[in-house]
């Protein structure tokens, strides 16, 4: 059952206690741990990730890539259904991901200054995908589809392997078909090392994107703050929901869209926020009856225990609550939702309406599934096309357009006291007079 409370008594304790997610926890000995494994892999190569992964996955692989017989075999475990739900899927995100390709800007902003942007892909990208409790062939859609679309001329992945020593067939699946063939049975720390640094068999990539566990995650924060090491994608926190809905919202519906997200992990956080007080208890009733189904219903009920409802005073109260939250998910249960939209500001990904479940952008409405957690949504967007390129801009000046700016160059050069860059437009301009 939800815990509810009503927000206009609440005091600004228990509001706060309402919007603290989870603590994430980095202990010293985790820091220090991924610490070693990282300097293990930097010395060792190969043999140390063979060591880490026997040590921490039960497992050492003695050929880390996998070869076109592994991909082959994948092909053959899964069904017609299966397969065809994973082309969609692709399909999909691909056609929403091919709009967002960056296109080159030129301006003139002055007569002879011309500016430009050009794009190019990330010459060596690498793409985590995990296999905890569960594979995640839709994580190597999201990340591989963008990546491929950009044109980055190494894609990487990593992802651990089963106890058999094989990659999970429908992600190899799933990556195959999204275009990526590079593909590694290495998993946790070991993995974010290898692509960070290199080894004899894993590529170094210049980025690294996908989400993982706390160890992942803590890799990920220690070589992107390494000098040289590699860049990542966005801060990671775990999943959460947040629903907003009114009386017309169906409290089943919005009961299985909270459980779709507590489902994830015991640390995932859901939260309802609603003007009606019969609809609060309505999903919450919901909930209790739906969670006895699921088959990971002792996750869902942990992330429940740190989940609540919360009855505003009006949706417009709602909407402020959920941007001052900033969910990773918002689900928009509400009449006439897209009029809500406007109003929005901070959410990685908004699902409208009654028939737009959570799972749909998971999976294979289009839209990317990899999303800012934590509060980070007030500064980071979902993955896109455009982070696995660069952009860098160019200039050029005919003499006119030089001598049509150089005033304001000089003037400012001066008031910096860079007089070495004011030079460098008065010698051209001396030159030019003779």
């Amino acid at each position: 059952m939800l815990h509810t409370i009503e927000w206009r008594t609440a005091s600004e304790t228990e509001k706060a206690s309402a919007l603290r997610r989870p603590a994430v926890r980095v202990s010293a000995e985790l820091r220090q741990s991924v610490e070693s494994i990282l300097a293990a892999v930097h010395r060792g190569g190969d043999e140390a990730i063979r060591e880490l992964s026997a040590r921490y996955d039960g497992i050492a692989p003695e050929t880390l890539r996998v070869g076109p017989e592994e991909f082959a075999r994948a092909e053959t475990q899964l069904d017609g259904e299966q397969l065809a739900a994973i082309d969609l899927a692709i399909a999909n995100v691909r056609r929403f991901h091919l709009a967002q390709h960056s296109t080159t800007v030129r301006v003139e902003t002055l007569p002879g200054v011309v500016c430009e942007r050009i794009s190019h892909p990330i010459e060596a990208v690498g793409l985590y995908v995990p296999a905890g409790t569960a594979p995640l062939p839709s994580a190597a859609i999201m990340l591989a589809v963008p990546a491929v679309i950009a044109g980055c001329p190494r894609i990487v992945l990593c992802t651990p392997p089963n106890q058999q020593g094989n990659a999970d067939p429908a992600v190899l699946v799933a990556a195959s078909r999204s275009g990526v063939r590079e593909v590694f049975k290495v998993g946790g720390a070991q993995a974010i090392a290898g692509m960070a640094f290199g080894t004899e068999s894993v590529p170094k990539v210049a980025k690294i994107f996908g989400p993982g566990s706390a160890w992942v995650t803590e890799a990920k924060s220690q070589v992107a703050a390494r000098s040289g090491g590699a860049a990542i994608d966005m801060p990671a926190g775990p999943s959460e929901v947040l629903v907003i809905a009114d009386s017309s919202a169906n409290p089943r519906f919005v009961a299985a869209d909270l459980l779709s997200q507590a489902e994830h992990g015991v640390d995932s956080q859901v939260i309802l926020v609603t003007d009606c007080v019969k609809l609060a208890a309505g999903v919450s009733e919901q909930v209790g009856i739906q969670i006895e189904a699921l088959d990971r219903r002792e996750i869902a009920r942990q992330a429940i225990a740190n989940s609540v409802a919360i009855v505003a005073d009006s949706i417009a109260d709602a909407v402020e609550l959920s941007n001052v939250y900033a969910p990773e998910h918002l689900i928009l249960q509400v009449h006439e939702a897209r009029g809500l939209l406007p109003k929005i500001r901070n959410a990685g990904s908004v699902f409208l309406g009654t028939w737009s479940p959570e799972s749909a952008g998971d999976y294979c409405s289009g839209t990317n599934h990899v999303l800012p957690t934590y509060g980070h949504a007030r500064a980071y967007s979902g993955l896109s096309v455009d982070q696995f390129m660069r952009q860098m801009t160019v200039q050029e000046l005919s003499r006119q357009g030089l001598e049509g700016i150089a005033g304001a160059i000089i003037t400012l050069a001066n008031l910096e006291g860079l007089d070495a860059h004011a030079k460098a437009v008065e010698i051209r301009l001396a030159e030019a007079d003779r």
